[in-house]
């Protein structure tokens, strides 16, 4: 399960709920939220506060993420402000993708989920 820094632990479970996780845990002391664990079927996250500031470019980590509907989610994030990639070719992997960076600069590349795309009849 991946455990990342963040500057802003709100932020973050915000801009995640986006792609769907939704927050089952959360540590607040003082009624800050300092750490959150996330959820979405099989998928967990945690991220907690930094203790230092977080530096977008040193990140060194890259989420992959699977939908089922990478148009309507592109869609989604493009509408709620968020900075979405163009849908390309993912070969020799995955038939469609687009990339991502979260708030703090963690990369995200979400595929979608071969032969389960809306309205494709498979062969």
């Amino acid at each position: 399960m991946p455990f990342v820094h963040v500057a802003d632990v709100d932020r973050s479970v915000a801009f995640y709920e986006r792609l769907g996780f939704v927050m089952e845990d959360a540590f607040a002391p003082d009624g800050r939220r300092i750490w959150a664990f996330l959820e979405r079927g099989d998928a967990r996250l945690m991220v907690a506060e930094a203790d230092e500031p977080v530096d977008p470019h040193a990140q060194a980590v890259l989420f992959y993420l699977y939908t089922r509907d990478l148009d309507a989610l592109r869609a989604r994030l493009l509408e709620a402000g968020v900075a979405a990639g163009e849908i390309t070719t993912g070969g020799p992997g995955p038939d469609r993708q687009m990339a991502l960076a979260d708030l703090d600069g963690y990369r995200l590349m979400v595929a979608e989920i071969e032969r389960e795309r809306v309205g494709v009849v498979p062969d």
